[in-house]
């Protein structure tokens, strides 16, 4: 099966977003109201209708970028949060993208890709991330199988996966998930090295 931007438009025409809780999730919302810095400049990628980039802006931070290869959700968001500038709404393939960010939220994008491209989204990450960026959010902790969207995995696997190009600054159990995700959730901070 091909994961691309007709598999997800579809999904998006048909309303098939079980991903999608409605809401900015407790651990990114946690997160995000620790930050201090409302300049930050933000990407999202793979980021769907965005409840996240929502809460964001709600907050004050100025510098949000969503990004999906799907056009169906950046014009949700557009409907839903007219102020959000739509130059931030980029619909593109996350592996052509060539802008810098400070931060990177990850929340469901690395599970929705094909587990062959999960170094390339490593480098990519690492790519897009400005000097000491950071890349935070969510990784799902179930077995791996070829059966996904979503595509799990475990800790030794993201640890190998992220290890050489971020220092692993926080990587645990997530004890605030939303109660559908708990027990298969990771919460991680990692900086570019």
């Amino acid at each position: 099966m091909d994961l691309d931007k007709e598999y997800w438009e579809h999904k998006y025409e048909n309303n098939k977003t079980g991903w999608d809780i409605g809401y900015v999730s407790t651990p990114i919302k946690e997160y995000i109201d620790q930050l201090e810095n409302k300049e930050l400049k933000i990407l999202i990628p793979g980021g769907g209708n965005s409840h996240e980039a929502e809460y964001l802006i709600d907050n004050g931070f100025k510098n949000i970028s969503v990004l999906d290869i799907a056009q169906q959700p950046l014009k949700n968001i557009e409907t839903r949060i007219p102020h959000f500038p739509t130059k931030h709404l980029i619909n593109q393939n996350f592996f052509e993208h060539t802008t810098t960010y400070d931060l990177i939220i990850e929340q469901t994008f690395f599970c929705a890709l094909s587990p062959s491209l999960r170094t390339n989204y490593v480098d990519k990450i690492h790519s897009l991330l400005n000097k000491n960026g950071k890349l935070v959010g969510l990784l799902f902790d179930f077995e791996l199988t070829e059966e996904g969207p979503p595509f799990g995995g475990d800790l030794i696997e993201y640890i190998q996966l992220f290890y050489a190009k971020f220092e692993i600054k926080v990587f645990e159990k997530c004890y605030n998930s939303i109660k559908p995700r708990q027990g298969k959730e990771f919460f991680f901070i990692f900086e570019k090295k």
